[in-house]
């Protein structure tokens, strides 16, 4: 069974360039998958070639993108995974949280993988 995990990343950057990094496919292109293509509310996520699709569940422009693995539609409501932009008003930083879910064998290297991809994201946009 597939467990939920959740990381937060700081970010020093605008809402507008985060969200615009999350929520729209040329920016998840540049980041989270090699490519990323949209129909209707199916995004395709490719990396090295192989291709994975994820359903778009929720967009609130400047907050969140939340999507479900083609995989896991037959487990029910349970399994997404969820990227959350806050923005601190005090000091104005970003804070990426990311909600996903995975084997409990599997969840130090998801999580490790969710690093990665977000020390390149920070890479992307000087933050």
């Amino acid at each position: 069974m597939k467990e939920k995990f959740e990381l937060e990343f700081l970010l020093k950057t605008s809402l507008r360039v985060l969200d615009n990094m999350i929520g729209s496919p040329s920016g998840l292109s540049e980041w989270f998958a090699d490519n990323v293509t949209v129909r209707d509310d199916m995004y395709s996520f490719e990396w090295d070639g192989a291709i994975e699709e994820a359903r778009l569940l929720t967009r609130k422009m400047n907050s969140k993108m939340k999507f479900r693995w083609i995989e896991d539609e037959d487990n029910g409501d349970d399994f997404y995974f969820e990227m959350n932009i806050d923005i601190d008003p005090m000091t104005g930083i970003a804070s990426l949280k990311i909600v996903d879910y995975g084997y409990p064998e599997d969840i130090e290297s998801a999580k490790m993988l969710w690093e990665q991809q977000i020390n390149d994201l920070k890479r992307i946009i000087g933050a």
